[in-house]
């Protein structure tokens, strides 16, 4: 079972959209997706309408370390995909996992009781420096870091993000490698010679550094995104073909990029995801 985080320290850079869409994109290649939505502003949790509520979520998950999956998980109407709500309602995790002696690993240690039943989980985050973040980190494989291509957030990925990364390093005392960093261009405007630097600037200063990868795939700012969110839809079954007179590729092919990056091992699978076919969704059978 692979593990994904998407994670920053700063709000507003896209990472709920960039895990709906991977998770969602994934499961219709017939592969099993959990999505974990650790934010406490749940976003995640009402993307995708549900066709059957779990009585639990997070809380129960982390505070109780529930691992009856018919108490935690609750299925999208997108066959494959299934979401454990966010519901600290109270904002108690926090401050629970900072005293809890296993805090920062409680969700790691509770990995193994989803890897049965899935291929892959996506876990969403706070843009905020919390202890679920730490956790959230410790319980990856990878970690993928949404940044805009602005100043202030480039400087904000340096101060925060990066600085979380190198913080949790301690714990490979414990046996516990953290994750490589995984920094995804996010929101890039079609044209903007200020934008266009700092893509460039972002790719040139981590070009030497083994922890850190900027992923070749970039999102571009297309009206596709939002449009799908409103219609709580994965944006690649709202564009399937690229406009007549843009740049920028159809939102199938740019999910499908980031996802062939992420997880290769599924390429074929991934390849196979096409778009819309006589009214109905195809996708490649589970096998």
């Amino acid at each position: 079972m692979q593990v994904v985080s998407i994670i920053s320290t700063k709000g507003g850079v896209g990472k709920t959209t960039v895990a709906a869409n991977l998770g969602a994109f994934i499961a219709d290649a017939g592969l099993r997706v959990l999505l974990l939505d650790l934010d406490m502003q749940p976003t995640l949790s009402s993307y995708y309408e549900l066709k059957h509520r779990a009585p639990g979520g997070i809380y129960e998950l982390l505070a109780f370390n529930e691992r009856d999956l018919a108490n935690l998980v609750s299925r999208t109407v997108i066959d494959n995909l299934d979401l454990v709500l966010s519901n600290d309602e109270h904002r108690q995790l926090n401050t629970l996992l900072l005293h809890a002696p296993d805090g920062r690993l409680r969700l790691r240690n509770l990995m193994p009781n989803f890897q049965p039943h899935y291929d892959l989980v996506v876990i969403d985050t706070q843009g905020a420096r919390s202890v679920l973040l730490e956790m959230a980190l410790l319980a990856s494989q990878q970690a993928v870091s949404p940044v805009t291509p602005e100043i202030l957030a480039a400087r904000e990925l340096r101060r925060g993000t990066l600085q979380l990364v190198e913080d949790i390093t301690p714990y490979r005392k414990l046996g516990i490698e953290p994750p490589a960093l995984q920094l995804l261009i996010n929101r890039v405007p079609a044209v903007s010679s200020n934008a266009r630097l700092i893509q460039q600037t972002l790719r040139l200063i981590f070009q030497e550094q083994a922890s850190i990868q900027v992923l070749a795939t970039e999102i571009p700012a297309i009206e596709a995104f939002p449009r799908a969110a409103t219609r709580g839809l994965p944006v690649h079954r709202v564009e399937h073909r690229r406009p007549s007179g843009r740049q920028a590729l159809a939102a199938l092919e740019i999910v499908r990029g980031l996802a062939n990056e992420l997880c290769p091992q599924w390429q074929e699978r991934f390849a196979a995801v096409t778009g819309k076919a006589g009214g109905r969704f195809a996708h490649v059978e589970r096998p």
